[in-house]
Protein backbone atom coordinates (compact mmCIF):
# COMPACT_ATOMS: atom_id res chain seq x y z
CA UNK A 1 0.00 0.00 0.00
CA UNK A 2 2.91 2.37 0.60
CA UNK A 3 4.11 1.72 -2.95
CA UNK A 4 0.55 2.25 -4.25
CA UNK A 5 0.15 5.57 -2.45
CA UNK A 6 3.59 6.76 -3.56
CA UNK A 7 2.48 6.25 -7.16
CA UNK A 8 -0.87 7.88 -6.36
CA UNK A 9 0.83 10.96 -4.90
CA UNK A 10 3.23 11.21 -7.85
CA UNK A 11 0.28 11.01 -10.26
CA UNK A 12 -1.89 13.60 -8.51
CA UNK A 13 0.48 15.90 -6.63
CA UNK A 14 3.31 18.09 -7.84
CA UNK A 15 5.48 17.13 -4.86
CA UNK A 16 5.56 15.87 -1.29
CA UNK A 17 8.00 17.93 0.76
CA UNK A 18 9.33 17.93 4.33
CA UNK A 19 10.39 21.17 5.99
CA UNK A 20 14.11 21.29 6.69
CA UNK A 21 13.48 22.54 10.21
CA UNK A 22 11.12 19.60 10.84
CA UNK A 23 13.11 16.54 9.75
CA UNK A 24 12.23 13.34 11.59
CA UNK A 25 14.82 12.47 14.23
CA UNK A 26 14.23 9.43 16.41
CA UNK A 27 16.29 9.26 19.64
CA UNK A 28 18.33 6.11 20.15
CA UNK A 29 16.52 3.45 22.13
CA UNK A 30 13.09 5.05 21.68
CA UNK A 31 10.17 2.84 22.67
CA UNK A 32 6.82 2.68 20.88
CA UNK A 33 5.98 5.82 18.89
CA UNK A 34 2.82 7.92 18.83
CA UNK A 35 2.73 10.31 15.87
CA UNK A 36 -0.17 12.75 16.22
CA UNK A 37 -1.20 15.13 13.45
CA UNK A 38 -3.68 17.77 12.42
CA UNK A 39 -6.34 16.67 9.91
CA UNK A 40 -6.76 19.08 6.96
CA UNK A 41 -7.99 16.72 4.22
CA UNK A 42 -8.81 13.31 2.75
CA UNK A 43 -5.20 13.11 1.57
CA UNK A 44 -3.97 12.68 5.16
CA UNK A 45 -4.56 8.91 5.04
CA UNK A 46 -2.24 8.60 2.03
CA UNK A 47 0.35 10.84 3.68
CA UNK A 48 0.29 8.73 6.86
CA UNK A 49 0.77 5.49 4.91
CA UNK A 50 3.78 6.77 2.96
CA UNK A 51 5.20 8.59 6.00
CA UNK A 52 5.05 5.39 8.05
CA UNK A 53 7.05 3.57 5.37
CA UNK A 54 9.45 6.50 4.89
CA UNK A 55 10.24 7.38 8.50
CA UNK A 56 9.42 4.26 10.55
CA UNK A 57 10.10 1.32 8.20
CA UNK A 58 11.16 -0.96 11.08
CA UNK A 59 7.95 -0.34 13.03
CA UNK A 60 4.56 -1.95 12.54
CA UNK A 61 2.24 1.03 12.12
CA UNK A 62 -1.42 1.28 13.15
CA UNK A 63 -4.02 4.04 12.94
CA UNK A 64 -7.56 4.60 14.23
CA UNK A 65 -10.14 5.32 11.54
CA UNK A 66 -13.74 6.39 11.98
CA UNK A 67 -15.94 3.29 11.64
CA UNK A 68 -18.00 4.58 8.73
CA UNK A 69 -14.85 5.48 6.81
CA UNK A 70 -13.35 2.06 7.51
CA UNK A 71 -16.50 0.49 6.09
CA UNK A 72 -16.10 2.62 2.95
CA UNK A 73 -12.36 2.02 2.56
CA UNK A 74 -12.03 -1.53 3.88
CA UNK A 75 -8.53 -2.01 2.49
CA UNK A 76 -7.18 0.13 5.35
CA UNK A 77 -8.36 -2.52 7.80
CA UNK A 78 -5.91 -4.96 6.24
CA UNK A 79 -2.91 -2.65 6.68
CA UNK A 80 -3.22 -1.60 10.31
CA UNK A 81 -6.30 0.63 10.61
CA UNK A 82 -8.91 -0.14 13.24
CA UNK A 83 -12.41 1.26 13.56
CA UNK A 84 -13.28 3.72 16.34
CA UNK A 85 -16.29 5.73 17.48
CA UNK A 86 -14.88 8.57 19.55
CA UNK A 87 -18.30 10.18 20.04
CA UNK A 88 -19.34 7.56 22.59
CA UNK A 89 -17.79 6.47 25.92
CA UNK A 90 -17.74 2.87 24.72
CA UNK A 91 -15.91 3.86 21.55
CA UNK A 92 -13.35 5.88 23.50
CA UNK A 93 -12.75 2.94 25.83
CA UNK A 94 -12.30 0.61 22.84
CA UNK A 95 -9.77 3.02 21.33
CA UNK A 96 -7.73 3.10 24.55
CA UNK A 97 -7.85 -0.70 24.82
CA UNK A 98 -6.57 -1.10 21.25
CA UNK A 99 -3.92 1.59 21.78
CA UNK A 100 -2.66 -0.14 24.94
CA UNK A 101 -2.20 -3.38 23.02
CA UNK A 102 -0.45 -1.65 20.10
CA UNK A 103 1.90 0.38 22.30
CA UNK A 104 2.89 -2.59 24.46
CA UNK A 105 5.82 -3.31 22.12
CA UNK A 106 8.72 -0.98 21.23
CA UNK A 107 8.62 -1.86 17.51
CA UNK A 108 5.13 -0.43 16.97
CA UNK A 109 3.81 3.00 16.06
CA UNK A 110 0.38 4.56 16.41
CA UNK A 111 -0.53 7.37 13.96
CA UNK A 112 -3.41 9.60 15.05
CA UNK A 113 -5.17 12.47 13.26
CA UNK A 114 -5.72 13.96 16.69
CA UNK A 115 -8.37 16.53 15.76
CA UNK A 116 -10.72 13.66 14.94
CA UNK A 117 -12.35 15.62 12.11
CA UNK A 118 -11.39 17.58 9.01
CA UNK A 119 -10.21 21.07 10.01
CA UNK A 120 -8.61 23.96 8.15
CA UNK A 121 -4.91 24.46 8.91
CA UNK A 122 -5.65 28.04 10.02
CA UNK A 123 -8.19 27.01 12.65
CA UNK A 124 -7.11 27.85 16.22
CA UNK A 125 -7.24 26.27 18.70
CA UNK A 126 -6.67 22.95 17.01
CA UNK A 127 -9.03 21.19 19.41
CA UNK A 128 -7.27 17.86 19.87
CA UNK A 129 -9.44 15.00 21.07
CA UNK A 130 -9.11 14.20 24.76
CA UNK A 131 -8.08 10.60 24.04
CA UNK A 132 -4.60 11.59 22.90
CA UNK A 133 -3.87 12.96 26.39
CA UNK A 134 -4.87 9.61 27.92
CA UNK A 135 -2.25 7.67 25.99
CA UNK A 136 0.73 8.45 28.32
CA UNK A 137 -1.24 6.76 31.11
CA UNK A 138 -1.37 3.46 29.22
CA UNK A 139 1.98 3.82 27.44
CA UNK A 140 4.44 5.76 29.63
CA UNK A 141 7.38 4.43 27.62
CA UNK A 142 6.03 5.80 24.34
CA UNK A 143 7.51 8.77 22.50
CA UNK A 144 4.98 11.38 21.34
CA UNK A 145 5.89 13.14 18.08
CA UNK A 146 3.82 15.96 16.51
CA UNK A 147 3.58 15.95 12.71
CA UNK A 148 2.11 19.00 10.95
CA UNK A 149 0.45 18.53 7.54
CA UNK A 150 -0.44 21.21 5.00
CA UNK A 151 -1.33 21.41 1.30
CA UNK A 152 -0.98 24.35 -1.09
CA UNK A 153 -0.78 25.25 -4.76
CA UNK A 154 2.45 26.86 -5.92
CA UNK A 155 3.54 27.34 -9.54
CA UNK A 156 2.32 24.05 -11.05
CA UNK A 157 -1.04 22.43 -11.80
CA UNK A 158 -0.74 19.88 -9.00
CA UNK A 159 -0.89 20.65 -5.30
CA UNK A 160 2.08 20.48 -2.96
CA UNK A 161 1.90 18.33 0.18
CA UNK A 162 4.03 19.42 3.14
CA UNK A 163 4.93 17.82 6.47
CA UNK A 164 7.10 18.81 9.42
CA UNK A 165 7.85 17.03 12.68
CA UNK A 166 8.07 18.85 15.99
CA UNK A 167 10.14 18.06 19.09
CA UNK A 168 9.14 14.75 20.69
CA UNK A 169 7.96 14.36 24.29
CA UNK A 170 8.29 11.20 26.36
CA UNK A 171 5.24 9.58 27.88
CA UNK A 172 6.70 9.91 31.37
CA UNK A 173 7.36 13.61 30.81
CA UNK A 174 3.71 14.09 29.82
CA UNK A 175 2.48 11.86 32.62
CA UNK A 176 3.91 14.32 35.15
CA UNK A 177 1.30 16.86 33.99
CA UNK A 178 -2.40 16.86 34.95
CA UNK A 179 -4.55 15.54 32.12
CA UNK A 180 -5.88 18.97 30.93
CA UNK A 181 -2.35 20.44 30.98
CA UNK A 182 -1.11 17.34 29.15
CA UNK A 183 -3.51 17.92 26.27
CA UNK A 184 -2.55 21.61 26.25
CA UNK A 185 1.13 20.64 25.96
CA UNK A 186 0.50 18.23 23.08
CA UNK A 187 -1.66 20.80 21.30
CA UNK A 188 0.87 23.58 21.83
CA UNK A 189 3.68 21.47 20.35
CA UNK A 190 1.61 20.59 17.27
CA UNK A 191 0.37 24.19 16.88
CA UNK A 192 3.91 25.58 17.00
CA UNK A 193 5.06 23.05 14.40
CA UNK A 194 2.10 23.82 12.12
CA UNK A 195 2.60 27.59 12.47
CA UNK A 196 6.25 27.31 11.49
CA UNK A 197 5.43 24.99 8.60
CA UNK A 198 2.76 27.40 7.34
CA UNK A 199 5.28 30.23 7.42
CA UNK A 200 7.67 28.25 5.22
CA UNK A 201 4.84 27.25 2.85
CA UNK A 202 3.86 30.91 2.42
CA UNK A 203 7.38 31.80 1.26
CA UNK A 204 6.96 29.46 -1.75
CA UNK A 205 10.69 28.84 -1.44
CA UNK A 206 11.60 25.24 -2.33
CA UNK A 207 14.91 25.68 -0.48
CA UNK A 208 12.97 25.53 2.81
CA UNK A 209 12.06 21.92 2.03
CA UNK A 210 13.49 18.57 1.06
CA UNK A 211 11.59 16.73 -1.68
CA UNK A 212 10.38 13.29 -0.63
CA UNK A 213 8.39 12.56 -3.80
CA UNK A 214 8.37 14.48 -7.08
CA UNK A 215 5.22 14.46 -9.19
CA UNK A 216 4.62 15.39 -12.79
CA UNK A 217 4.85 19.16 -13.26
CA UNK A 218 3.21 21.04 -16.09
CA UNK A 219 -0.21 21.14 -17.73
CA UNK A 220 0.05 17.85 -19.61
CA UNK A 221 -1.74 16.76 -22.77
CA UNK A 222 -1.31 18.48 -26.12
CA UNK A 223 0.06 21.73 -24.63
CA UNK A 224 3.02 20.09 -22.89
CA UNK A 225 3.62 17.81 -25.89
CA UNK A 226 3.98 20.93 -28.06
CA UNK A 227 6.31 22.57 -25.49
CA UNK A 228 8.46 19.44 -25.38
CA UNK A 229 8.71 19.37 -29.21
CA UNK A 230 9.53 23.10 -29.36
CA UNK A 231 12.27 22.68 -26.75
CA UNK A 232 13.86 19.85 -28.74
CA UNK A 233 13.85 22.01 -31.92
CA UNK A 234 15.71 24.72 -30.03
CA UNK A 235 18.12 22.26 -28.41
CA UNK A 236 16.88 23.20 -24.94
CA UNK A 237 15.91 20.91 -22.04
CA UNK A 238 12.18 20.57 -21.36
Amino acid sequence: MAAYFRRYLVRHMNAWRIARFGEFRLPAGAGPIVVYTNHPSWWDAAIVVVAAAEFLPAHASFAPLEKAMLGKYGVFGRIGAFGVDLDSPRGAAAFLHAAADILSRPDRALWITAQGRFADVRERPLGLKAGVARLPEIAPDALFVPMAIEYAFWQERGAEAFVAFGPPATGRELLALPRPARRDRLEADLTATLDRLSGDVQTRDPACFRVLLQGRAGIGGVYDAWRRLAASWRGRPF
